[in-house]
């Protein structure tokens, strides 16, 4: 059996759970490349990776020659394009974490510089490897449905998780990472792609910031929770509750202490002096907390999507084609199939028992399933259709782009359009 060996670029908490489902026989990491010298040391003794083995910046490891099979791109959203472009140039093949980068023309420039050397690139659109998706995929590819007409699918972010990333996280403010729909959905809108099998055609979106925000805010509420907020108590974002006394939530305290495992005092010291101890309407964020896209697709069917922070969390979908629908609620992991012939119901679980979908629970098996493929698609050639590659993940990411423009111009957005338009501005991001 062929072992892969594996260089990790950003330590962070994706790069820990990809690296953490490869610790088997197939993969052997055998560098990482992170600044904050905690993280790094996590991967190191997880790994066992030499000193010599374990770099500061990824320009330190990408300047060597060659020495692995596979590169791992899990920085921050903003600093994807320069490792994986140099990575592709050393003939690493990647696995890169979604969004492929954080304006179109720099998703084309890695998929065509890709193409060009001959590497493979799995983007890390987690749902396709998750069971519940696989099996609706399964039935529509069976034809359980017939002809798939509409989709309907939401994306419930959850009011905490919301706070957490989007308002206080790395993922709040646009010029600092990127459009919500981008950071947050890109996960979406290539699931609707590869269920409904054709590509996008035009686009319209509506969606706003409109509760977490400085208007909002309760008067005599403090800038820091910590320093004593009145409404503490009864307040669902209260920093103290959800980072230092909940010690059992071990995503946001690393996150928020950039360590792994860090101890109360560390809490405490980065809910006084961080973003992540201040009140939730009092910080720099500015990506929308709601959002609907509609999407036409080439082969006449249509999609909406609703993206929305107000709910507890979770994902749902119905399917309704010519011979059938389907309704989907991958929290409780479970799918409603309805056959117009029949007139039954069926129930089926992907699973015998639930799995999380969200972050903290491995988007739902997703991020082992994905591992796995990876394994399959450089070693065994596996060309299946569960793949995120990074040719369709770039036209799926066109369709996201687009989508935010509609949303900001208020108007209708064909895909042709856009990517025309990108065509003519060579020098432009082409971000909206």
């Amino acid at each position: 059996m062929k072992v892969l060996d594996v260089i990790l670029v950003g330590a962070g908490s994706r790069g820990r759970i990809y690296t953490d489902h490869m610790t088997g026989d197939n993969f052997r990491v055998v560098a990482v490349a992170e600044p904050i010298k905690q993280q790094r040391d996590y991967i190191q003794k997880l790994h066992k990776i030499p000193d010599e083995m374990c770099f500061d910046s990824w320009d330190q490891m990408l300047e060597k020659e060659k020495f692995a099979d596979v590169c791992i791109i899990a920085t921050s959203d903003s600093l994807h394009y320069k490792p994986a472009m140099k990575a592709i140039e050393k003939g690493y093949n990647l696995l890169l974490e979604k969004p492929i980068a954080p304006t179109y023309r720099e998703c084309r420039d890695i998929a065509s510089a890709a193409k060009k050397q001959g590497v493979k690139i799995l983007v890390c659109h987690v749902l396709r490897y998750t069971p519940f998706f696989r099996k609706i995929k399964d039935l529509i590819n069976e034809n359980k449905l017939g002809k798939v007409i509409s989709v309907h699918h939401s994306e419930c972010v959850g009011n905490v998780h919301q706070s957490h990333s989007y308002v206080r996280g790395n993922w709040g403010n646009e010029e600092k990472s990127s459009c919500m729909l981008l950071a947050k959905s890109c996960h979406d809108i290539d699931i609707l792609q590869w269920l409904i099998d054709s590509k996008c055609k035009s686009v319209s979106s509506f969606g706003s910031l409109s509760y977490f925000k400085k208007e909002n805010a309760p008067d005599g509420a403090p800038d820091y929770c910590i320093d004593g907020c009145p409404y503490g108590e009864e307040c669902y974002y209260n920093a103290i509750k959800l980072y230092l006394e909940d010690e059992e939530n071990d995503w946001f305290r690393n996150a928020a202490a950039k360590k792994v495992n860090p101890t109360n005092a560390e809490i405490e010291e980065v809910l006084r002096t961080t973003q992540y101890g201040k009140c939730v309407f009092k910080c720099d964020n500015d990506v929308v907390d709601h959002q609907v896209v509609n999407l036409e697709y080439e082969n006449g069917a249509v999609a909406s999507f609703n993206m929305s922070a107000f709910n507890k969390g979770g994902r749902y979908i119905r399917v309704m084609g010519t011979d059938g629908e389907l309704y989907g609620d991958m929290e409780e992991n479970t799918i409603d199939y309805y056959s117009f012939k029949t007139r039954e119901h069926t129930i089926i679980n992907p699973l015998e028992s639930k799995l999380s979908g969200d972050i903290t629970g491995g988007h739902g098996g997703g991020d082992a399933g994905i591992v796995s493929t990876l394994y399959k698609y450089i070693v065994e050639d596996y060309s299946g259709d569960m793949l995120s590659e990074i040719g369709v993940s770039a036209e799926n990411h066109a369709t996201t782009f687009a989508a935010e423009k509609a949303r900001v111009e208020h108007r209708v957005i064909s895909l042709s359009e856009f990517e025309n338009e990108c065509d003519c501005t060579a020098g432009n991001n082409a971000k909206k």
